[in-house]
């Protein structure tokens, strides 16, 4: 699903050249799949309480095709649209139903290691639609490249349909608006949430602008120098390394940890000095994987009852702040420079060290 959400994101200029438009519009091809994701996780998380988690899945992942299919194939810019759009509502039911799947099926038997490897698998399929479509492009051209990309969710249906445990049907409540409205305040929740928030806040805005900060002087690195900082996402082959700690810290402390290695990165960010600053951007890559992952366990631990509904409280609000964390930032940018962007993301940081704080001394619901 990560592979197909940013496979246009590497892919831009050509999309531009081939249609005739402009960058910004050509940058609506994620846009729309972003804001369709956090409309979708309201219909798939519900669904999957309703009709299970296994079958769900299998679904969501066989009704990605077609549309994948349709993106490599559009004829116009505006059919492209469409087509992202259609995925981008349709990959909730793998990414909100993945969560609680984990939580109930994988957890209790392996430990929260379980959501590391999980975590690890959407980093690795980010990669995936980003390097690989890319380096892909160059050789076929981006319909194939993106084409290919259907045989995921094609093999991922048959995978999951053969080897997935069928789970007995989760806990819910009899009326699916009361499950609702009591997750949107459940306050253990909303604060892991908000934690997740944090991260992707943080994690979004420093590395969507510090390509800038890095062609400008003292650096003056090019195009190429600049996208080798995204080799640093290779750090979340850690994570499941921190699925370990989080089983003897627990979720909460293990997100305070990683919210101070992000703070502190961030604050390294400000040097001059070309080492220095990618020694930030690590602890900001690394801090961002391990407490997105322990983020994911406050929200299974938050609740045993409706939780497609709480991973889609959790999901839409989530990439909601996400597409804020590509937006915003850049007004601090243009505003007041690197100081701006930084100063911005410690003051998101210390919002979500407060959050989890709050977090931990309430009673799970």
């Amino acid at each position: 699903m990560l592979a197909v959400m940013y496979s246009t994101q590497a892919i831009l200029p050509e999309l531009s050249h081939d249609f005739g438009v402009g960058a910004a519009e050509a940058g609506l091809t994620i846009s729309v799949v972003v804001i369709c994701v956090a409309a979708g996780a309201w219909v798939w998380g519900p669904v999957s309480d309703h009709y299970g988690r296994k079958r769900t899945l299998v679904a969501a992942s066989a009704l990605l095709v077609p549309p994948t299919l349709g993106a490599a194939l559009a004829p116009t810019f505006e059919a492209l649209l469409v087509f992202r759009a259609l995925q981008g509502f349709v990959m909730p039911g793998l990414l909100a139903v993945g969560l609680p799947y984990v939580a109930e099926a994988l957890v209790p038997r392996h430990g929260s290691r379980a959501m590391g490897y999980y975590i690890g698998a959407l980093i690795g399929g980010g990669l995936v639609g980003r390097v690989g479509v890319a380096l892909l492009t160059t050789v076929t051209g981006w319909r194939l490249a993106l084409g290919l990309l259907a045989i995921l969710p094609a093999a991922g249906a048959v995978v999951m349909h053969c080897s997935l445990l069928d789970l007995p049907l989760p806990e819910r409540t009899p009326h699916r608006w009361h499950g609702i409205r009591a997750h949107l305040t459940n306050p253990r929740l909303l604060r892991a949430t908000a934690a997740g928030c944090a991260f992707v806040f943080t994690f979004v805005g420093v590395f969507s602008y510090v390509t800038f900060r890095l062609e400008e002087p003292p650096f003056g690195w090019d195009t190429a120098q600049t996208g080798l900082v995204f080799s640093l996402w290779a750090l979340g082959g850690l994570v499941p390394f921190a699925g370990q700690l989080a089983e003897r810290t627990g979720w909460g402390r293990l997100a305070l940890g990683s919210l101070g290695l992000a703070a502190a990165g961030v604050a390294l960010s400000f040097s001059d000095a070309a080492a220095v600053l990618v020694l930030g951007l690590a602890a900001v890559a690394l801090a961002n994987f391990a407490g997105v992952m322990a983020a994911q366990l406050g929200v299974s631990e938050a609740t045993v009852v409706d939780r497609g509904v709480a991973s889609a409280v959790y999901f839409s609000i989530y990439y909601t702040v996400s597409a804020l964390g590509g937006y915003v930032p850049g007004l601090a940018w243009e505003a007041w420079g690197w100081n701006g962007v930084a100063a911005l993301s410690l003051a998101v940081t210390a919002l979500g060290m407060a959050a989890v704080s709050s977090a931990a001394r309430r009673p799970v619901r």
